[in-house]
């Protein structure tokens, strides 16, 4: 019985069992009193004006609660339930507009909160549905600024305030709570309508969420935007749109985040049609889906379209079919065709256009990654698609998920932009000369950034460190990526001084940066080098200082399966200094085998992940810039005389097989009389920082190392029998 031009207007006002005023709805407390009266805007009549008292689910009122309202627990125990209350409501609303002769109405609310804020959240919770009245309403406080355009700003407006400055009496004492309010947002009513004031733009609350794609063109304004921590990892957009029931998301304005897997991380961004929605959400930090607690901050456009938008026709094409509900399929066998899926699938869950309902995604190179889209036109379909969750197609099982328009955008984005190293890839030749090399020495004078903002850049991090950003050496930040080539969170900065370091590890560790704290450590460029290198670190991370050198593994050695074999010549263009510890015996360089080195194919794929992402500042642990040889200057570079991988000679000897508590002490025993120093053994580590069972020990002489190998492969360490090969 609403329409846009109505007739009549229903003044209405509530209060909960905690906060009042500007926080109402803000403690996520229930509705415990609705006061009510129609007016009519043409005759100026008014209906009889109704009180109720809800019983809450929980009656513990607050200080707040009982100070200002004078309610009781008792009291209120003897109330109906919301649902029944709204049923009276609606009731008595319909038999006064009959008295007065109208038949459409539009509520009108002291501002946005019980209508946003209360009902729409408390109803969504309870599982039960609003009237259509609900969905438009009047905000008085606008309507008023609108009338009076001297009068204060809208969000400094009460109804005290709108009384005093027409002038309307304004002692709450004499009426009971509730009561005093509505009647004098009629009297302010009254004196706008004899200003010939129009009823004519209301406020509307959206039925349901609408999804669609965003394109990487579109301007958001950042002013809209939040982030949503702690989600549930099931959870779809439609379920973070309930979370925010009331308030307005922009057409496909919920955007899932997933981590370096392609998973979903329990974050979401959400875009809302204005900056007085996102406020409002804001003020739902900590409210809880199911028994979770939310986080509610702000967030940028920007950081909405890096996970959200897109580029590709095709997608596009494949989300421009509205309304859609949306399945992610994971798993697929590589061979599956649409054919194959649509068999899986069945006739009871018809897919949207059929063949044209299907999304299957692609490396840049065209293979399969078993992962695909697929569009329903309805909930019923949808559901029946989810009951095959974990069925086999092929030989493999299939898992099924909710999904949305931005997730299939960030799946997209990700998978086609993820690097193809199949090999060891074209040698890379400096182009700026020795004097920015990374350090590789003890001297303290590097910091280590952790929990980084996975969306913070370099300008980012400058403007963290602040004033200590003068005494950062030239291109000497440098970013840390993942095995997937994605941003680890983690970042080191090479320092004029140790003392630098020092300060600045001091003043900026647990600072915030984009609604994150980020610890800030000292640490040496040896350990720096190492990581940059693809090497990991031990199970407690990168420890406040001091840290040891066998806390830290070489670039992959852990993880490989086969290496990469290029001349030794060659790979001198690729300077890995952090590859091997020195060793304590000093012999001339040209004692080096020449022959060939391995390269580490995964530690190769790391670095040129690094390289790639990251083109400047310098990326590389020996270098400020890179440019990919061509194979002429890769022929020339070979044929030309260069430094050994090995900085000084040596043979490397690899441990398999030991025991996961083995340590430093335990392989020096091992070795005994083998002339072995602490600083000879590096511990490899998984990428998990557990222990992989596997050691490097760097030998004074080949001779020495054959030896060794000779002697002691096979034997005991620890009740493990160990193998050694020859690196």
């Amino acid at each position: 019985m609403t329409a846009s031009h109505s007739d009549s207007l229903v003044v209405l006002f509530g209060a909960t069992a905690g906060a009042y005023g500007a926080k109402l709805g803000s403690d996520e407390r229930e509705l415990i009193l609705l006061v009510w009266q129609v007016v009519d805007l043409h005759s100026k009549k008014v209906g009889t004006l109704h009180k109720s008292l809800v019983k809450a689910d929980n009656l513990d009122l607050s200080d707040q609660c009982r100070e200002v309202s004078g309610l009781t627990p008792e009291g209120l125990g003897k109330a109906e339930p919301l649902d029944r209350v709204l049923q009276q409501f609606s009731q008595l609303v319909s038999s006064d507009l009959k008295v007065l002769g109208r038949s459409s109405y539009t509520l009108c609310s002291d501002g946005q909160l019980l209508i946003r804020q209360v009902l729409h959240p408390e109803t969504s919770k309870k599982n039960f549905l609003l009237s259509d009245c609900f969905y438009t309403f009047y905000d008085l406080r606008k309507e008023f600024h609108t009338c009076y355009p001297s009068s204060a700003a809208v969000k400094d407006q009460t109804i005290k305030t709108m009384a005093e400055y027409l002038g309307l009496a304004t002692d709450e004492a004499e009426e009971d709570f509730g009561v005093w309010q509505v009647k004098t947002m009629v009297a302010i009513i009254f004196s706008m309508l004899s200003e010939d004031h129009v009823f004519t733009e209301p406020e509307t609350v959206k039925y349901k969420y609408e999804t669609g794609p965003c394109s990487k063109s579109e301007t958001v304004d950042s002013e809209t935007v939040i982030r949503a921590r702690g989600l549930p990892w099931q959870s779809s957009d439609q379920d973070i749109a309930r979370f925010f029931k009331g308030l307005n998301i922009a057409k496909g304005g919920v955007a899932l985040c997933l981590n370096s897997q392609g998973r979903r991380n329990g974050e979401a961004l959400v875009r809302f049609v204005n900056s007085e929605q996102r406020d409002l959400a804001l003020e739902r930090h900590k409210h809880h889906m199911g028994s979770r607690y939310i986080e509610v901050y702000k967030a940028t456009g920007e950081e909405f379209l890096k996970i959200a938008g897109g580029t590709s026709n095709e997608v596009a094409q494949f989300l421009s079919k509205e309304n859609q509900v949306i399945i992610r399929m994971r798993g697929l066998p590589f061979t599956a065709t649409q054919e194959d899926v649509l068999g899986f699938l069945g006739p009871e869950c018809p897919v949207t256009g059929g063949k044209e309902g299907l999304l299957f995604v692609k490396y840049p190179d065209g293979r399969p990654t078993g992962d695909a889209f697929v569009l329903f036109s309805c909930e019923e379909y949808a559901q029946n698609a989810l009951k095959k969750h974990k069925e086999i197609l092929g030989k493999r099982y299939i898992e099924l998920f909710r999904s949305t328009a931005a997730e299939v955008q960030q799946v997209l984005n990700r998978y086609m932009s993820t690097p193809l190293i199949p090999t060891l890839p074209t040698p890379i030749i400096p182009v700026i000369p020795p004097p920015y090399t990374i350090a590789t020495g003890s001297i303290r004078d590097c910091v280590r950034l952790r929990g980084l903002p996975y969306t913070a850049g370099i300008d980012d991090i400058l403007e963290f460190m602040g004033d200590a950003t003068g005494d950062i050496k030239p291109h000497g930040v440098h970013m840390v990526l993942n095995q997937q080539g994605r941003p680890s969170g983690d970042a080191f900065i090479q320092m004029k001084s140790a003392d630098k370091a020092f300060m600045v590890a001091q003043k900026c560790h647990k600072k915030m940066m984009k609604d994150r704290y980020v610890e800030v450590f000292q640490c040496s460029g040896e350990e720096m080098n190492f990581v940059l290198m693809g090497g990991t670190l031990n199970r407690s991370g990168l420890s406040p200082p001091p840290c040891k050198l066998p806390c830290l593994s070489p670039p992959a050695y852990a993880a490989f399966q086969t290496a990469a074999v290029i001349p030794a010549e060659a790979a001198a263009l690729y300077q890995p200094q952090a590859l091997l510890p020195t060793t304590r015996t000093p012999q001339a360089s040209a004692a080096a085998p020449p022959a060939v080195t391995y390269y580490p194919a995964q530690a190769a794929q790391l670095y040129m992940n690094y390289t790639a992402y990251y083109p400047s500042p310098p990326v590389s642990p020996t270098t400020v810039g890179y440019i990919a040889a061509p194979p002429g200057a890769v022929a020339a570079a070979a044929s030309a005389t260069h430094t050994p991988i090995l900085p000084q000679p040596g043979a490397l000897v690899r441990m398999q097989g030991l025991p996961y508590n083995t340590g430093m002490k335990e392989i020096l025993s091992f070795f005994q009389g083998y002339q072995l120093q602490a600083d000879s053994i590096l511990m490899l580590y998984n990428f998990s920082g557990q222990p992989s069972g596997e050691a490097l020990v760097t030998f004074p002489s080949l001779d020495l190392a054959k030896k060794a190998v000779a002697e002691r492969n096979g034997q005991l360490l620890g009740g493990r029998c160990v193998q050694l090969y020859l690196v």
